[in-house]
C-alpha cells in the first residue's frame, strides 16, 4: 500500500479561486503511448516512493533535458507548449531509458535492433548523463525515429500546485512487418520491455487498452486521469480479439486511430494533436463521492491562444490515500443532467 498523500486530490482538482502563491512554471515533459505489433499498449509500474504518480501504471516518458534533447523553448517562447524537436527526442529517449525499447531506424528504414548487453549499458549511461542519447544512436548507424510520432493531446498541471508540468503526449506504432535490404518481409521482434531496475519503475508490460481499463475498474492497477482518459479514447479502435488478427485487420485498426486524430471530437476546431487539457474540478458527486473533472480549458499559460481541450467529456475519479480509484470517462452533459435531477 502506498503512503498517504494528502495533496493527491489537488493534483487534478483546480478551484475557481486564484492560487495564494505565485503560479509555478510548468516543466516541459513528454510521454509515448507505445503500440505493439499486436496493437497492445505499454504501461510502466512506478515505484511507490516516486514523487509523482507513485505506484501507478503510466506511459513511458519524463522531463526534457537540454543536454540530451537539444534546446528547450524558453518560458516566453511560443514553442513552450507546442510539439517540437526537443519534446520528440525527449519522449523517445525516456522511452528507451525506462523500457529498453529503442525507437530509431537504420538507413533502409527498418527499426534499429541492438544487442541486449549494449542496450542495457547504454540505458544506464544515458540516464546517468555519461552518454548522449543522440550521439549513441548515431554511432550505431541509426537515426531517432521522431517523425513517426503522432501528437495526441498536451496536459498542463493545474495552477494551484507547486510542481507543474506541460506534457506532450504522442502515439507511436511499432511496425507490423519490416522490410530488409533484400526486400524480404519479416516480423519485427519487439525487445521484451523491462523496468529500469527499480529506479523509477518495477515492471513494464504490453496489454490491450481494454485490459488495462478493466484492471483499473477492478482496482487491480492504478491509473491517473490522463492515462485512463487517453486509453478510453483509443479503446473503440484497438479492440482485442480472442484469435490473432491478420496484418490487414491490425492495420485497419491503426488507420481508424489515425483518422480519429484528424478530427476535433467536439466541433471546437482543435484537432486531437493540438488539444490541451488542464483538469479543473467541476463538482463533487454526493451519490458516490467522486470528483468530476472538466478537461475543457488549456490552463493559464494558453489563455487567448485558441487552444482548447475536450468540451464534451469529463473524468470522474475518487481520490484516496493510495491514489485515484473508480476512474471513469463520461459525457459532460449526461453527468451534469444527473446532478440536476439529484437536486430536484
Amino acid at each position: 500500500m502506498a503512503p498517504p498523500r494528502p495533496e493527491l486530490e489537488k493534483q487534478y482538482m483546480s478551484s475557481n479561486s486564484k492560487p495564494k502563491n505565485e503560479i509555478a512554471e510548468p516543466k516541459p515533459s513528454a510521454s509515448i503511448l507505445l503500440i505493439s505489433p499486436t496493437n497492445q499498449i505499454l504501461l510502466l509500474h512506478r515505484v511507490r516512493t516516486s514523487s509523482s504518480f507513485a505506484s501507478a501504471h503510466v506511459f513511458p516518458g519524463g522531463n526534457l533535458s537540454a543536454s540530451q534533447d537539444g534546446e528547450i523553448p524558453g518560458l516566453k517562447d511560443e514553442g513552450r507548449h507546442v510539439d517540437g524537436s526537443a519534446y520528440r527526442i525527449g519522449a523517445i529517449r525516456e522511452t528507451f531509458e525506462e523500457s529498453g525499447i529503442l525507437l530509431a531506424k537504420k538507413e533502409d528504414g527498418s527499426l534499429l535492433e541492438v544487442e541486449e548487453d549494449i542496450r542495457e549499458k547504454a540505458r544506464k549511461d544515458i540516464h546517468a548523463g555519461k552518454l548522449k542519447f543522440q550521439d549513441w544512436v548515431k554511432s550505431l548507424g541509426g537515426v531517432i525515429d521522431s517523425d513517426a510520432l503522432h501528437p495526441f493531446t498536451r496536459w498542463i498541471t493545474p495552477p494551484n500546485l507547486p510542481k507543474r508540468f506541460t506534457t506532450q503526449m504522442y502515439i507511436y506504432f511499432l511496425p507490423l512487418t519490416q522490410t530488409s535490404a533484400q526486400n524480404i518481409i519479416s516480423a519485427y521482434i519487439v525487445p521484451t520491455p523491462t523496468s529500469d531496475g527499480g529506479v523509477e519503475h518495477t515492471a513494464a508490460l504490453f496489454a490491450s487498452c481494454w485490459d488495462w481499463l478493466n484492471q483499473a475498474t477492478k482496482g487491480e492497477v492504478m491509473l491517473f486521469p490522463p492515462q485512463y482518459y487517453l486509453m478510453h479514447l483509443l479503446s473503440p479502435f484497438l479492440i482485442p480479439s480472442p484469435t490473432p488478427l491478420s496484418t490487414q485487420e491490425l492495420q485497419k485498426q491503426r488507420d481508424a486511430v489515425l483518422g480519429f486524430l484528424q478530427g476535433d471530437g467536439d466541433g471546437k476546431g482543435v484537432k486531437w494533436a493540438d488539444k490541451v487539457m488542464s483538469p479543473v474540478g467541476l463538482l463533487m458527486r454526493k451519490s458516490d463521492g467522486r470528483s468530476v473533472l472538466s478537461l475543457e480549458k488549456p490552463g493559464p499559460e494558453l489563455v487567448g491562444s485558441g487552444r482548447a481541450g475536450d468540451a464534451k467529456r469529463v473524468v470522474l475519479v475518487k481520490f484516496s490515500k493510495e491514489g485515484p480509484r473508480d476512474v471513469e470517462v463520461r459525457w459532460r452533459k449526461e453527468v451534469l443532467d444527473e446532478e440536476k435531477r439529484e437536486k430536484l
